[in-house]
């Protein structure tokens, strides 16, 4: 677990190697066996310094958080915190000193044990992240983060760094004081040793006498000027909907008024309280495990060979069209860009090399890797490209006739062990399938825009979609660097049916009279990116109502119609106001100026005189959403939770503190859940009716 030598000079080297681990990661055996060196080394009168340092490839992962879903009690988990403590602090005072020797990652925990060192000396590693990102799963640094940070670089910067979970570089966690040197590999442990050699009396700067926090302790002027307005921004933030946020802000303001002492002890309690949170359960499960399970391809139907994607073809060269070349040429895969005719192909290339010259110019990327990036995409008018192909992506517009026509064209020159992907986000995969010769390898492949930046793909298994298809479809994400999920066929798959839900509840609320201002805002409140109306005018009205439409057209009477619909009718039709491309749609989109709700909304949506709280409108704008995982969980469109979670949080940013669209019903409480949407049915439509078995469906 741990491997200690004491060389010629007194110099103890613990590098820490956990057996069976990819990484080395804390928990409560590992920090056992940690203390149990630190200890022997303080004890040991032959060790004149202890430099702690790693024999993987990274210096220390961070806590193991297997532990985390467990129900522990306050009483099983604060001594481990507080033992840890204890570690720290016998680092620190023991009267010899600690360096820290960081090869590669130090995370979480691996960097706060960095942190209790004396001094931290990097190898210049370009891959090597350092940082505290805790507060993205829900918790709070808990291994003395919001202490020692806050101690080292003073209370703004300190708060700025536990607040943004940001991970650094090893250049920039330099340049912040993170670390104190940065030296070639081959150099480290060298470095770390003769630094230990040539300061036998170190200490850290907070058990020095007359020490003071840089730039003002927490009962200064400068400190009471900062704290009102981090609360202020904390909140503005969060909504608090995150209670990591506030805690993080308590854990500084009372811990850094005291000796560093106290303020660990401050720290283990409020992470105890954090850990055993709902909203820290919630985000663990999903935001870590279930995230994790889907990149390594947990649906990947067994004993197929796993495919190599070596070149594909794009049918579409328009916005999402190149986002899929830029996402596949950026992973190497050689991409044949086709459309009606050359220049229409070029203009694709053309749009793919735009955010790539971004890049370049934030130093993001090389000219010369971007110039490489743009040498893997070709595009033609020409099917005859295509051949040798491994897989095809249909990105044309939504008709069902088009894509008949495309895809029979691309299968004739494509190998018989070739997929067809299409990307449609609303036509069923099954129908579309129709058209080709070979339906057992048709799929269908949801990317969301922009595809350069959106993590998910939503692979959409057909009624005749054979598991070879299902297999290539997942090593083609994975290749890719995305999060793929895995989902059956149905009207609007299981993305584009339940988001759709948010943008209709919102627009319904319109309708009723509720303030425009208030269902955008409280979409916000509610931790979704942005509100109903502004994500309707951005994906285009226009595009909502050809759906709509399309859909009536294929249910016949088995369409049940929406009280949005109408709306469409009216702003497309009548009002000329089909969404942001157009300039205008419920909002103004200026060129010039910033956006505005439009102003004569009121005028075609009278305010009604009993306006809903905030808190009901965030009801219904989540519950509806959840509702209809629900439906498509009893249906059979997804099969586990996971798969919804996953799909809602990377999706379409359903709020990360629910956990996901499912776990949001099991954090709310399925009986309350169940009484809630019963009580907004009665009042605003069936809609709202969850189906039977909730607590089924949702687990």
């Amino acid at each position: 677990m741990f491997e200690t030598g004491i060389d010629s000079d007194g110099i103890a080297v613990i590098k820490w190697n956990i057996p069976d681990r990819p990484v080395n990661v804390m928990n409560e055996t590992t920090m056992a066996g940690f203390r149990d060196e630190v200890e022997r080394a303080i004890a040991d009168d032959a060790v004149k310094g202890v430099v702690i340092a790693s024999a993987k490839d990274d210096f220390i992962a961070g806590a193991d958080i297997d532990g985390f879903l467990e129900d522990l009690s306050v009483e099983a988990l604060l001594p481990q915190f507080l033992m840890f403590d204890r570690v720290g602090r016998a680092m620190e005072t023991c009267g010899k000193p600690f360096v820290a020797a960081i090869n590669g990652h130090a995370l979480g925990g691996g960097f706060e044990t960095a942190l209790c060192c004396h001094y931290r000396i990097a190898a210049d590693n370009p891959k090597a992240r350092i940082g505290l990102p805790e507060i993205g799963l829900g918790v709070l640094p808990g291994g003395g983060g919001t202490q020692r940070i806050p101690r080292m670089l003073g209370l703004q910067a300190g708060l700025q760094m536990l607040l943004d979970g940001r991970k650094h570089t090893v250049d920039e966690a330099a340049k912040m004081g993170l670390v104190d040197a940065v030296v070639p590999p081959g150099e480290l442990l060298d470095a770390a040793k003769k630094w230990a050699l040539d300061n036998p009396d170190a200490s850290q700067p907070w058990d020095r006498k007359g020490f003071r926090l840089p730039g003002g302790n927490v009962q200064s002027q400068a400190g009471m000027q900062l704290f009102p307005a981090a609360n202020a921004m904390g909140r503005e933030r969060s909504f608090g909907n995150y209670p990591a946020v506030q805690a993080i802000l308590s854990c500084v303001y009372e811990g850094c008024q005291r000796h560093i002492d106290v303020g660990l002890r401050v720290e283990s309690k409020y992470l105890v309280n954090m850990i055993r949170h709902p909203v820290t359960k919630a985000m663990v499960r999903t935001g870590f495990f279930e995230m994790a399970k889907a990149r390594k391809l947990k649906a990947r139907p067994e004993g197929v060979p796993k495919a190599k994607i070596g070149k594909i073809g794009i049918l579409g060269a328009g916005m999402m069209g190149g986002g899929i070349a830029t996402a596949s040429a950026g992973r190497g895969i050689d991409c044949v860009l086709k459309d009606i005719n050359r220049a229409t192909a070029e203009n694709g290339k053309a749009r793919a090399a735009a955010p790539l010259e971004r890049r370049v110019k934030q130093g993001r990327m090389t000219a010369e890797q971007a110039s490489a990036l743009l040498g893997r995409i070709a595009p033609t008018d020409d099917y005859a490209d295509l051949d040798g192909s491994d897989l095809v992506i249909e990105a044309v517009f939504e008709d069902r006739a088009i894509k008949a026509s495309v895809t029979e064209a691309a299968e004739a020159r494509l190998g018989d062990d070739a997929i067809f992907a299409s990307n449609t986000s609303t036509l069923p995969i099954t129908g579309l399938a129709e058209a080709s010769a070979r339906p057992a390898n048709f799929i269908g492949l949801h990317f969301f825009s922009p595809v350069e930046k959106m993590p998910l793909v939503e692979v959409i298994r057909g009624a005749r979609t054979g598991d070879a298809a299902v297999a290539t479809a997942l090593d083609y994400v994975q290749a890719i660097g995305k999060t793929p999920i895995v989902v059956n066929d149905g009207r609007g798959f299981f993305t584009s049916r339940v988001f759709a839900t948010f943008v209709m509840e919102g627009i319904a609320m319109l309708k009723e009279g509720v303030a425009p201002a208030l269902i955008e805002n409280a979409a916000r409140i509610a931790g979704m990116p942005v509100g109903p109306l502004e994500v309707v005018d951005n994906t285009s009205l226009g595009l909502s109502l050809a759906i709509r439409r399309q859909w009536k057209k294929d249910l016949g009477k088995a369409y049940t119609g929406h009280p949005a619909d109408d709306v469409f009718e009216l702003f497309v039709e009548t009002l000329d106001r089909p969404g942001r491309k157009a300039g205008k749609g419920f909002y103004d989109w200026p060129e010039d100026r910033p956006k505005r709700l439009w102003p004569e909304l009121g005028r075609h949506f009278p305010r009604a005189a009993d306006q809903p709280d905030v808190g009901e409108v965030k009801q219904r704008l989540l519950h509806i959403q959840s509702v209809e995982a629900l439906r498509c969980r009893a249906e059979g469109v997804v099969t586990e939770r996971a798969d919804a979670d996953v799909g809602s949080i990377l999706g379409w940013g359903f709020p990360m503190y629910t956990g996901g669209v499912l776990s949001w019903v099991g954090q709310t409480g399925v009986d309350e859940f169940t009484d809630r949407c019963n009580a907004l049915a009665d009042k605003h439509g069936e809609r709202f009716f969850p189906p039977d078995e909730v607590e089924a469906l949702a687990v």
